[in-house]
């Protein structure tokens, strides 16, 4: 789950991820993970969650399946990362399980060797799924933002036509409350913006070992 913020002005983009732990009011006076927000009610209760504890006002939302950011990132000619030997391991493993939901397929990283390779679109979404290094989960965002961020550098070298067949390809496997026009249109300024910071939420935090009346770990943003 990551929230974007687009400033028109500056043309800055940031994203904050928020870590699918996080005890929040998911609804109806119900404190859980704030991922469970989203299982309940789809996108528009997750979007009540958001603007609810965060006092935000977000309106639009877009989901996409591990398919789309496969084709896309396939479509791209792959992405460049650099992994770590336990990030190789890990990544050939969920490879299995991600080529087998989106039906494309992908090579094994082997010898495990640690440097920067070019990842197929497989491989890349099976990279931005790791959470059993270092930094668990807090880890796995910052993965996900890295591949997102290196999807949309990529993205920016592409022309309209190529853009257009892009998203024509993959809009059959993204829930939006964006029509395809209106994501046309953005389309057409997205040259002229830049990412630029990006984070996690909450950015101070707890992991308390209990917590009376749940089971489970949480996150707790600290006051």
């Amino acid at each position: 789950m990551i929230i974007v913020s687009v400033n028109n002005d500056t043309k800055e983009v940031r994203m904050v991820s928020v870590y699918r732990d996080t005890l929040l009011n998911v609804g109806d006076d119900t404190y859980t993970k704030a991922n469970a927000a989203y299982a309940l009610g789809g996108p528009e209760q997750a979007i009540t969650m958001l603007n609810t504890n965060l006092d935000l006002d977000i309106s639009d939302y877009a989901t996409a399946d591990f398919s789309a950011l496969v084709e896309v990132i396939d479509d791209l000619g792959g992405l460049d990362i650099p992994l770590s030997y336990a990030e190789i391991e890990h990544m050939n493993n969920y490879c299995v399980e991600t080529s087998k939901v989106t039906g494309k397929k992908y090579k094994k990283i082997e010898p495990a060797v640690a440097g920067t390779y070019k990842l197929n679109g497989v491989q890349a979404v099976s990279y931005a799924r790791i959470r059993y290094t270092a930094g668990g989960d807090y880890k796995r965002t910052e993965r996900q933002r890295l591949v997102l961020k290196k999807t949309a550098d990529k993205l920016k070298q592409q022309d309209m036509a190529t853009l257009n067949k892009i998203i024509d390809k993959v809009m059959p496997e993204v829930s939006t409350s964006f029509t395809t026009k209106e994501i046309l249109s953005l389309a057409t300024g997205a040259f002229d913006y830049e990412l630029g910071e990006t984070t996690g939420f909450p950015f101070d935090l707890e992991t308390p070992e209990q917590i009376p009346g749940y089971s489970g770990s949480y996150v707790i943003p600290k006051g």
